[in-house]
Parts: C-alpha cells; sequence; structure tokens
C-alpha cells in the first residue's frame, strides 16, 4: 500500500523514538535502581556508626535480638569462622503486616566487638522502593511521553512540514496535470529551499526539451503526410487517365486497376498512421459532453447504402441515453471505426445490433464462429483472418482513442455468436 512521504517518515520515527525510547529506559531504570541503592547502602553505613555508639553507651541495646521500631538486630558469635567486620550489603524480601506480601529491603550485615570484648552480628536494614512499582511507574511514564512525542510529531508534520513540503506538492501536481501544449497553465513554486527551485527549474527545462520535441514531431509528420499523399494523388490520377486510353488490352487494365487499389491503400494507411500520430501526440485536447446516440444515428444514415450492399440487418435498441465527456472528433472515429469494423468482418445477410443505454454503448455484430484474441485484437497491423483489403488499423485507432480518453473504456466479448464491443464510462 503506498501512503504519502510525510506518513512514510512519521511511521519511521514513531519507530525509531519506540526503540531510541526503549533502549533509554533500560539504562534510565539501571540507573535509577543502582542510584537508590547506593544512597540507601550510605544511609545503612552511617546507622551502623552511630548504633555502635549508642551500644558503648547504653550495652543494655545488645539483647535487641529483633528487628523493631529501631530496624536492627543484635546476634551474639556461635562461630568465629563465620564472624568478619566487613560490611556486607545484600537486599532481602521480608513480610511486611501491612501489605500482607513480601518487600524488598536492604540489609547491611557486619560484625563487632561490644565493651565486654565479646564479638557480635549487626544486622540493619531498610526499605527501599519495590522493583515492580518503579518499573511500572517508568513504564507508564515512557507511554505517556511516547504518546506526547508521536503526536508532537504528527502536528509538527501536519503544520511545519506541510507547509515546507508545499512547493513538492505543486511540481507533483504540475507533472500530473502537465500535457502538451498546455506549460503555460501550470503553477509556479515561491520558495527559498533551494532543492525545491534546482527540481523545479530542472522540470521546466524538460518540459522546453518536451514542446520542442514535440513542435518538431508534429511539423515532420504534417510534412511528410502532405508530401505522401500528393505524389500518391497524383500517381493515382495519372494511372485512371491511362485507363482512358482504348489502346490497352484487358490484362493491361487489370494491372493497371490493381496498381490503383495498392495506391489507394497506401492513401488510407497513410491518413490512418497520421491520425493515431496525432490522437497520441494528444492533438484532439478539446472534451465536451458527447450524446452517442445523436452521433451514433447519424452515422449508421451514412453507412445505409453500405449495410444494404453486404445485406445486413440492422437492429437498434434505445433503453437511455448514453453521454460521456469526450473530444467530439475522436468520438466520431470511434463509432465510425467500430460500426464499420462490424460491417467490413460480418457474414453475408449477417447482423449488427446497435443498443443505447444510459452508461455504455454495445455494438455487436456476427461474423467468425469463435472469439478474437482479446490481447492481440487492438494491435497495430493485426488482421487476423480479417480480408485482405483490411489495412489492420481500424481497431488500433480505436485503441488510441480510448487511452487518449480517461472518461471512457472498451471492452470486447464474444457471445451467442455475436462479436461485442461496449464502450462504457470509465
Amino acid at each position: 500500500m503506498q501512503i504519502s512521504l510525510k506518513n512514510y517518515t512519521l511511521r519511521y520515527l514513531s519507530l525509531a523514538f519506540f526503540l531510541i525510547i526503549s533502549v533509554w529506559a533500560a539504562l534510565f531504570y539501571a540507573y535509577i535502581l543502582d542510584e537508590v541503592y547506593d544512597n540507601v547502602d550510605d544511609g545503612l553505613k552511617n546507622q551502623k556508626i552511630e548504633i555502635l555508639r549508642e551500644l558503648y553507651k547504653f550495652p543494655e541495646l545488645l539483647e535487641t535480638s529483633e528487628f523493631g521500631i529501631s530496624q536492627f538486630r543484635i546476634l551474639p558469635v556461635k562461630d568465629m569462622d563465620d564472624f568478619s567486620e566487613e560490611n556486607k550489603l545484600s537486599s532481602v524480601f521480608f513480610y511486611m503486616p501491612y501489605d500482607d506480601e513480601q518487600e524488598p529491603y536492604r540489609v547491611l550485615s557486619t560484625g563487632f566487638y561490644a565493651a565486654n570484648k565479646k564479638p557480635y552480628h549487626l544486622e540493619i536494614r531498610t526499605s527501599t522502593v519495590e522493583e515492580d512499582d518503579l518499573i511500572y511507574d517508568l513504564t507508564t511514564a515512557l507511554i505517556v511521553l511516547y504518546i506526547v512525542l508521536v503526536l508532537g510529531m504528527y502536528l509538527i508534520n501536519e503544520v511545519v512540514l506541510r507547509k515546507a513540503w508545499k512547493p513538492f506538492t505543486t511540481i507533483l501536481a504540475n507533472l500530473n496535470h502537465y500535457r502538451f501544449g498546455q506549460k503555460a497553465s501550470l503553477k509556479s513554486i515561491r520558495t527559498n529551499v533551494v532543492e525545491f527551485n534546482k527540481l523545479d527549474e530542472e522540470i521546466r527545462r524538460m518540459w522546453n526539451r518536451n514542446e520542442e520535441v514535440f513542435e518538431e514531431q508534429k511539423r515532420f509528420i504534417e510534412n511528410a503526410a502532405h508530401e505522401l499523399q500528393t505524389p500518391l494523388a497524383i500517381t493515382i490520377n495519372k494511372l485512371e487517365l491511362l485507363m482512358e486510353d482504348e489502346t490497352l488490352s484487358e490484362a493491361q487494365l487489370t494491372q493497371i486497376e490493381e496498381s490503383k487499389s495498392s495506391l489507394r491503400r497506401m492513401v488510407n494507411l497513410n491518413k490512418a498512421l497520421l491520425m493515431m500520430s496525432r490522437i497520441e501526440n494528444k492533438q484532439y485536447a478539446h472534451v465536451e459532453p458527447v450524446n452517442f446516440n445523436l452521433l451514433t444515428n447519424q452515422l449508421i444514415e451514412d453507412l445505409t447504402d453500405l449495410f444494404a450492399f453486404k445485406e445486413i440487418e440492422l437492429e437498434r435498441l434505445e433503453q437511455g441515453v448514453f453521454v460521456a465527456e469526450m473530444n467530439p472528433d475522436l468520438a466520431h472515429i470511434l463509432v465510425s471505426n467500430l460500426l464499420r469494423n462490424a460491417v467490413r468482418h460480418n457474414n453475408i445477410t449477417g447482423k449488427i445490433s446497435v443498443s443505447f443505454q444510459p452508461q455504455q454503448l454495445v455494438i455487436a455484430n456476427t461474423g467468425p464462429k469463435e472469439a478474437l484474441d482479446a490481447e492481440r485484437l487492438f494491435l497495430r497491423f493485426y488482421k487476423g483472418a480479417q480480408e485482405g483489403q483490411s489495412n489492420g488499423l481500424g481497431l488500433a485507432i480505436v485503441k488510441s482513442i480510448i487511452d487518449s480518453s480517461p472518461n471512457i473504456q472498451l471492452e470486447y466479448v464474444y457471445s451467442a455468436g455475436q462479436h461485442i464491443f461496449i464502450v462504457k464510462h470509465a
């Protein structure tokens, strides 16, 4: 699924922040826990000094064998191997009646000699922070921090970055709306960002080069078509004059007629290729609502003699009015080619059905008893089993018109012995 650049950036920034915060949380937790224990241990060591001072003043404190309000106890040494005057610090859990659960404590264990010169064990404890509560509180704080950061990035993205990327959005819109010969309608950008200015400058240079090539191509096509049409027309006229010579034999007249037919096919081929080039070069830019019912009926009237010559039955069914936005000249060529294709490749005494519906125009004809190759049907010069007089460009021109008209599309199906072409809204 494709997403916008700002959302793409936000997604990866969110992931990066999550990883960074997770690593930072682990390090921060370890650091805080170490600081807590360090402060608690310093307090225990200081408390040890104060307790030992009190023991020398009040020997009766040596009888404190249980942790009480003072949070220390003194035990006589039974085995000198276990006696040590070093401070030993450890974390131990003790049962607390108030919470009815085990709570973490920090315990300092050490040995000392009392005033009576006897060795004793001294244990001092103090409650420490519960690690599970610390983890819960830290996690909650980090989640809130993460949400605030993501929301902050989103707001920055919407307010700041949208404004910063506005020139880029304008450039994309220009690229999307650019058509040959319409460069003047494109929006100019105003920004202090060097990269956007360079990008816009290079794109406009590319447009200028394309416009120059496009104009040269149009001139070449028009000149080539003109230069070809003129000698072809002159040659056909000379052949027609030559055929009026009564001294020519029947065989010679037949050869001349075949030459004329070949030249006429060349003329038609030249016109077809010229038209396809103009269509593909977007030279039919003007669009307006086209009433296909009215257009098709007019073309059918023009082809009445052709239908009669091939003894083709015509059936018209009007179930609605099909109107679409496109170039009127291209619409005329589109429908004309589909109708002529239905006549040319139909059977003698065949049938053509034209159906008008609100969303589509359907042209169906009898013909070959099998479906045509839909993948090759609209290729240039593809004839299949068509008659030799065809240049194979009729449906190729239709396909070019459809490709250049975003508001309509064409579909071919074979059903019930009929070849059906459907022109409908895209």
